[in-house]
């Protein structure tokens, strides 16, 4: 058999395990601690919370059991994140399943179909996540909606957002969305810029098949942190997007 052709049946072999186990954590390894925290609505944003971030660390422990050839680097100044609005560049569905297994209190704005789909639907409302709102990934309702989480912010929990809005295709860093950075304003919070390396190597856009047999570095790294005086009468949300932006091309180049 052709080693091109051996390398597809494997990387087919490996994909369809780690899928199997993601949606068989859900469904059945994950669903009774899901239906317990369920039953009552004191802490079960927290509970449901914690139970996303077990289940996806397991499922990128598994990721690094069968694709041993790829090096994982997240340092401690990014896993110890606490109380922020953490903006990333996008490269891969991996992305933001891999900030979910980083932290015990993690947010998020989805695509309001994902919250449409059985089960999973149910998980991401309950775990507090919130579904985008307008003809945009953000609007001003979505910024009404999220003032809330200013407590939730200062309680050590993390808001991820990619303002690109999709994935880039070509790893360098698109149009950001002010969404982000209203968001970060509303609650008087720290933006915290971290790149996201390779990640569109191991599982690319558009593909089905993870690639499993080259060997490359995943990495995260913390490209600037951010403390603006929101209440400056200088203060400019232009100018905020702008350093923040500079910042993660600049690490991106790197």
């Amino acid at each position: 058999m052709p080693k091109r052709a051996l390398t597809a049946i494997l990387d087919f072999g490996i994909t369809g395990i780690l899928w199997t186990y993601y949606i068989a954590g859900y469904l059945l390894f994950f669903s009774p601690f899901y239906l317990y925290a369920g039953r009552s609505s004191n802490g079960r944003e927290e509970a449901f919370q914690k139970l996303n971030r077990r289940h996806h660390r397991y499922f990128f422990n598994l990721v690094r059991a069968l694709v041993p050839r790829v090096r994982w680097h997240i340092p401690e100044e990014v896993s110890s994140i606490r109380s922020s609005v953490i903006v990333a560049n996008h490269l891969s569905f991996l992305d933001p399943i891999l900030f979910v297994s980083l932290f015990d209190k993690q947010k998020t704005i989805v695509k309001p179909d994902y919250f449409r789909l059985p089960v999973f639907g149910h998980i991401l409302k309950y775990s507090g996540y919130m579904a985008a709102m307008g003809n945009g990934l953000y609007d001003e309702g979505m910024a009404n909606q999220i003032r809330s989480m200013s407590s939730y912010l200062a309680d050590g929990g993390n808001l991820f957002v990619f303002p690109e809005g999709h994935r880039s295709r070509t790893g360098l860093i698109g149009p950001f969305d002010k969404g982000a950075f209203r968001i970060a304003k509303l609650c008087r919070a720290p933006i915290k810029a971290v790149v996201i390396r390779n990640t569109n190597r191991l599982y690319p856009p558009g593909r089905f098949r993870f690639n499993t047999r080259q060997e490359f570095d995943i990495e995260l790294a913390l490209a600037g942190s951010f403390e603006p005086d929101y209440d400056s009468d200088s203060f400019s949300l232009s100018v905020l997007m702008s350093e923040v932006r500079t910042a993660l091309e600049r690490e991106v180049s790197r």
